[in-house]
């Protein structure tokens, strides 16, 4: 199996209650503050074109569901257009909803915001109450959903306190963040062939980011780029990613881990025997946090466990 670092995508994520969500390759970034919730999962697609996240309060009381995404084909779009084409779908799907409120917020030097109110009725008949606003510039839509088995309504404070804050920068360019944070989603959901150009996409952003931890984000980028291509299926260009990483950085010792592991896939045993014996020879270089993986436990090796010779070799690496 190859491995990377798996808390990279922590150091990516949001982490207060500012949230904000844009698509790797296209402009724009979806923006809302919402005191006292936290994210709990992301979402994305793998044709590049739909970000969400999900998150709730502290009580777990409210939910909200925040997407941007791109709808091309209805170009140009207006917050209303969004808001109109969304809930048209949503009453063709769903005969129990009911629209309680249906308007428009100007702020400025801000995209107008579209917003409705709904209900709509689940499993036993419960009813689920909803407030969802829209915003939208050129062929691209925000779409954030607030949500409860309990009354919430347009008027309440705390919800038009948030959708005060919220808004569209079309503007925007992605950057490594996004690149990384895009890739990391898909990996995470298994969708490996495409979370991999994403994250080659992130790296050739990364030196323009002006992180301080640089070498680090670029040891754990390649990592991730690698293994998804592995995990794909594409062993090639996974060696090739990790063999042009060794020349630049010679020290990290994963990059021979996962050559070991592209070997062990391929039936390579010496090579992959060599590559071992290069990464653990480097082991006091992982980065701070981050462990050596067992050979001895990992899916690429264990299928030769019945090579004597091999086997012997790998359990006197730890």
């Amino acid at each position: 199996m190859f491995v990377a670092l798996g808390s990279a995508f922590a150091q990516t994520a949001t982490t207060d209650t500012d949230f904000k969500i844009a698509l790797p390759s296209h402009p724009g970034q979806l923006l809302w503050h919402a005191d006292g919730f936290k994210i709990v999962e992301h979402s994305a697609k793998p044709n590049g074109r739909e970000i969400g996240i999900r998150g709730k309060d502290a009580s777990g009381r409210v939910k909200f569901l925040g997407f941007l995404f791109l709808v091309p084909e209805q170009s140009p779009l207006s917050s209303t257009k969004c808001r109109d084409g969304a809930m048209e779908s949503e009453k063709k799907s769903n005969s129990s909803l009911r629209i309680l409120a249906n308007f428009e917020i100007t702020q400025p030097d801000k995209q107008q915001v579209a917003l409705v109110g709904y209900t709509s009725q689940g499993r036993g008949g419960k009813t689920s109450y909803m407030v969802r606003g829209f915003v939208a510039a050129g062929d691209i839509c925000g779409d954030l959903e607030f949500y409860s088995d309990t009354p919430i309504d347009a008027d309440d404070a705390d919800l038009r306190k948030v959708f005060a804050s919220y808004h569209l920068e079309p503007g925007y360019i992605p950057g490594f963040v996004d690149s990384f944070l895009y890739a990391q989603i898909l990996y995470q959901h298994g969708m490996y062939k495409a979370a991999a150009p994403v994250f080659e996409q992130a790296l050739t952003q990364l030196e323009s980011a002006g992180r301080q931890d640089t070498k680090t984000m670029r040891r754990v980028t390649t990592d991730q780029a690698g293994m998804a291509y592995g995990m794909s299926g594409d062993i090639a260009k996974s060696r090739a990613l990790f063999e042009a990483a060794i020349v630049e950085d010679p020290d990290y010792p994963l990059y021979y881990y996962n050559l070991a592991c592209a070997d062990a896939e391929e039936k390579k045993l010496a090579d992959a025997q060599a590559h071992l014996q290069q990464a653990f020879a480097r082991k006091a270089n992982v980065i701070p946090g981050e462990t050596m993986p067992d050979p001895t436990k990992d899916d690429s090796f264990l299928p030769d466990r019945d090579n004597k010779e091999f086997w012997k070799f790998v359990e006197g690496l730890h």
